[in-house]
C-alpha cells in the first residue's frame, strides 16, 4: 500500500525500544510516507540498547493536527516524554483532530497522560495495564487493538500487526477523503 502524501510523526525520547521506533519509521518511509521523528528537543536520543536517532523536529516546532498519524514507541521513553506538557499536548491535539494515534508497549503511558483512552478498548505491555485501566480504558490482551482512531499493541513481536493496522486505517481515510 502506498503511503504517498501521508505524514506520520514518531515520537522519541531517550531509552526508546529500538524496534518499536525503527520498524515503523523504515516501513512507512519505504511505503512513501513523510515520517518525522519528534522529540522534546531537536537532538540525538539513544535507545535502550544505545542506538541513536536524531529528532527531525522538536515538540514546539510541530502541531498534532499536521500529521495523518502519530506513533508512540515503547521502552522507557514514554515515561520521559510525558514529563513535557508539550509532548503530551501533541498526542492530545492529534486525537482531538481525529488523526490516527498509535502506541505500542509502554507507549500507552502517553495515551493515559493525554487523557484520550477513557471508555476505549486498548492493549499495552502487561506491566502497565493498570495504568491504562486507571485512565479509564478497557484493557485486552491482543496483539493489536483498534478502537476508532486509537491503535495499540503490546510488544515488538506485534509490530507487523501494529503497522499493518495503521496502514489500513490510513488507507481508509484516503478512500473517504
Amino acid at each position: 500500500m502506498s503511503m504517498k502524501n501521508k505524514r506520520i510523526a514518531v515520537l522519541v525520547e531517550d531509552m526508546y525500544e529500538d524496534l518499536e521506533l525503527w520498524y515503523p519509521v523504515l516501513r512507512f518511509r519505504e511505503a512513501g510516507a513523510e515520517v518525522t521523528v519528534v522529540g522534546p528537543h531537536k537532538q540525538e536520543y539513544k535507545s535502550k540498547h544505545g542506538y541513536p536517532v536524531t529528532a527531525d523536529s522538536s515538540m514546539t516546532e510541530v502541531k498534532g493536527d499536521q500529521f495523518d498519524a502519530m506513533i508512540v514507541p515503547g521502552g522507557y521513553a514514554p515515561d520521559r516524554m510525558r514529563r513535557f506538557d508539550a509532548m503530551v499536548d501533541l498526542v492530545a491535539q492529534a486525537h482531538q483532530a481525529g488523526k490516527i494515534v498509535a502506541a505500542i508497549c509502554h507507549g500507552a503511558w502517553m495515551l493515559a497522560s493525554a487523557q484520550i483512552v477513557k471508555g476505549r478498548t486498548a492493549t499495552c505491555f502487561f506491566a502497565i495495564r493498570d495504568d491504562l485501566a486507571h485512565a479509564g480504558a478497557r484493557y485486552v490482551d491482543k496483539e493489536v487493538v483498534r478502537d476508532g482512531n486509537i491503535i495499540t499493541s503490546r510488544m515488538p513481536g506485534d509490530l507487523p500487526a501494529f503497522c499493518r493496522t495503521i496502514a489500513e486505517a490510513l488507507g481508509e481515510r484516503e478512500v473517504k477523503g
